[in-house]
């Protein structure tokens, strides 16, 4: 597939980059600084504003799939969607945050009181963007959530899927490498399961 992928510089994006890469689809990188991704075949770093709706839908047009991995305090949602429906493209993935999935029946994780409160403003800000992405029609997007904790790790391909509810280990851990959620979301673009729909990862 030819995907474009917004943010793909990050500590996330770098790892689906790197898993669609070894998948061998061919990869536009819209990032701020195109410097910072080195090019390698099927792989071309292009500079994009999210903020430029007209600049950023011109860079993804004739693409199959748009991926986004950004933090949802750096973007504004009417101006990101807008580039993807002038673009024409339908497929989009969002790269979600753990805090809009459920810890217990009505309580949200970032509703919790044990959620750190210097995190409230981003995790707000994301699940504010699942409920913009829940009223749209127009595209085939899906919102992936990782687990309550994501970091750097193994590449293993053996993880749980859920929808709504935070997935928590028996261990009492809720925990999913940025590897094995790279591998989440790239099962879901060549195999979807869960358009118009928000899923979650974790062990």
């Amino acid at each position: 597939m030819k995907i474009a992928l917004i943010g793909a510089s990050g500590n996330i994006g770098s790892k689906i980059l790197a898993e669609a890469l070894a998948r061998r689809h061919t990869i536009t990188a819209i990032v701020r600084n195109p410097d910072k991704i080195v090019p390698v075949d099927g792989l071309t770093p292009v500079e994009g504003d999210v903020g430029d709706a007209a600049g950023l839908a011109a860079l993804l047009v004739g693409h199959d799939a748009v991926i986004s991995s950004l933090p949802f305090m750096g973007f504004d949602p009417d101006t990101l969607l807008a580039a993807i429906h002038q673009s024409g493209v339908r497929r989009y993935i969002a790269v979600g945050g753990a805090g809009s999935l459920y810890a217990a029946p009505n309580l949200r994780v970032v509703d919790s009181v044990k959620f750190p409160l210097e995190w409230k403003p981003e995790a707000l800000r994301g699940a504010d963007y699942l409920a913009r992405l829940q009223t749209e029609r127009d595209l085939d997007w899906t919102f992936l959530s990782p687990s309550a904790e994501i970091s750097p790790g193994l590449r293993t391909g053996v993880f749980r899927i859920g929808n709504d509810d935070l997935l928590v280990a028996p261990d009492g851990t809720s925990r999913i490498s940025q590897e094995d959620f790279a591998v989440a979301l790239l099962d879901e673009l060549e195999n979807p399961a869960h358009i118009r729909a928000r899923f979650t990862v974790g062990y």
